[in-house]
């Protein structure tokens, strides 16, 4: 049992690890500045194989370091990150948690799409002002609402398509997945230190390549 726990905290790791990665160098610009990274493709992956609580764990540190690292917006663009990660790995791997079929899969993902776009456009009307110092509502429907149905989708389609590759690969290496009828909560203990371990080796990695250390 402590292996398998240890073994679930590499991985968790590794998904943030990956996600950081998608965020910090993947980022392309769409319209304004508005880019889209497919970091959240990660993180639902991650819920899909570990989650609910996993996706919002690794969505808390990604963010998190992000606002260390490449963000420009501080701490108020990492709680719009929380968010809009959240709303989407959260929502779909809860429902997929309960449904654990293509159709479960599929469902979450739509509906996670959706109330992503719904959300985020609640959360720019009201946070923009204060992140960016501007009210944004003359931008909310000919930019951030087709910005965020094309980044939702995106991720909704990748999502599908590459998951059940991802769980086939974990299976034949033997990698732990959570069991389908019950999360532990030791997961949840758990990822506070892979919280803490990947924050630092992160840093550790973006000062490294920005030439500070």
């Amino acid at each position: 049992m402590k292996k398998m726990n240890t073994d679930k905290l590499t991985i968790l790791a590794m998904f943030a690890a990956l996600a950081f990665i998608a965020a910090a160098f993947f980022r392309i610009p769409v319209v304004l500045f508005l880019r889209y990274d497919p970091k959240d493709i990660i993180i639902t992956i991650g819920g899909f194989l570990y989650g609910p609580l996993a996706a919002f764990a690794i969505t808390i540190v990604v963010s998190f370091v992000q606002m260390l690292t490449v963000s420009a917006t501080g701490f108020g663009g990492f709680i719009m990150n929380v968010i809009a990660g959240s709303a989407f790995a959260c929502t779909a791997a809860f429902i997929y948690k309960k449904k654990r079929t293509l159709t479960g899969a599929i469902i979450g993902l739509v509906t996670a799409w959706l109330l992503t776009t719904a959300v985020m456009l609640a959360t720019n009307y009201l946070l923009a002002p204060i992140i960016m110092g501007r009210d944004v509502t003359d931008l909310l429907i000919p930019y951030f609402l087709p910005f965020n149905l094309l980044k939702g989708g995106l991720n909704a389609a990748v999502t599908i398509l590459l998951y059940k590759h991802v769980k086939t690969i974990f299976r034949a290496a033997r990698m732990p997945i959570s069991d389908d009828r019950n999360q532990t909560g030791k997961i949840n203990k758990n990822v506070v230190i892979a919280a803490t371990l990947v924050v630092a080796i992160c840093i550790v990695v973006w000062l490294r390549l920005q030439g500070i250390i």
